[in-house]
């Protein structure tokens, strides 16, 4: 990998992990890491252009069909791709089916840039992750597989004992807070061969008393109520938190002209 190389632009392509979601900004947007990583190589590079083309919500398929092809089309210097999560938390997942949409999506991607990233997403502790975790690790063994094959580089948060902690996650339990966002914009920023502005991102949080058994029930049943029925309604019904949402940054522009 390069030390401190010079990139001229980004394309990110995904679902709300990449999107920002849930690092709120005070008018409502959300910011992610994508963004954070975006500012921090544009103030290295004079002209640096950033798109966004990430929609919360989206499954792999719909990434490769809405998504793939028109970054492959922009001919960024690096693109970020993280997809297939949405995949394996579904109720009914075929593995292999997410497997080759992937390879689809790197074999369009690679060629079409200086530097692929992929990522083995963070997971959060917890008894309902685990129940999913078989099909998390089987995807991100895809990822290593693909990404060996095609010359990309891959961001392992999901090994990183820092992002597993609860206290990084939102109150929905799916993603990341501000400061979880930082710290993987860290991540990808060393991976890419940037000099450490924290090296220490992978490290985890001060140990602090656990909420008590009443706090944690409370929490519990807010959680269930705001986010976990939601959530299981628009299973059923076949609808996306993403329906009729555009690209966050359709657009690759010069990143003064978006921040």
């Amino acid at each position: 990998m390069q030390t401190n190389p010079t990139y001229s632009s980004l394309v990110a392509v995904g679902d709300s992990f990449t999107e920002g979601m849930s690092d709120l900004m005070p008018d409502g947007t959300y910011r992610g890491w994508a963004d954070l990583l975006a500012a921090r190589m544009a103030a290295r590079t004079p002209g640096f252009r950033y798109a966004n083309l990430a929609v919360r919500g989206k499954l792999i398929q719909q990434i490769v069909d809405e998504q793939v092809d028109v970054a492959a089309a922009m001919g960024a210097d690096v693109i970020t791709l993280v997809g297939g999560l949405n995949d394996t938390l579904r109720p009914k997942c075929d593995m292999g089916r997410v497997r080759g949409l992937l390879e689809e999506a790197v074999e369009k991607l690679a060629p079409a840039c200086r530097q692929l990233v992929l990522m083995r997403s963070p997971g959060r502790q917890g008894p309902v992750l685990e129940r999913f975790r078989p099909r998390m690790e089987e995807l991100f063994a895809c990822v290593d597989e693909l990404a060996a094959r095609h010359g990309a580089i891959v961001v392992d948060l999901y090994g990183a004992p820092s992002l597993s902690d609860p206290r990084l996650w939102d109150v929905d339990r799916l993603h990341l807070t501000a400061e979880g966002h930082r710290r993987v914009a860290e991540a990808v920023w060393q991976t890419l061969g940037y000099d450490p502005e924290d090296a220490d991102w992978h490290t985890p949080m001060a140990a602090t008393l656990p909420p008590g058994w009443a706090m944690r029930r409370v929490a519990d049943a807010r959680f269930a109520r705001q986010h976990l029925l939601p959530w299981i309604a628009r299973r059923l019904t076949g609808r996306s938190s993403g329906d009729g949402l555009p690209p966050k940054r359709p657009e690759l522009l010069p990143y003064e002209d978006l921040a």
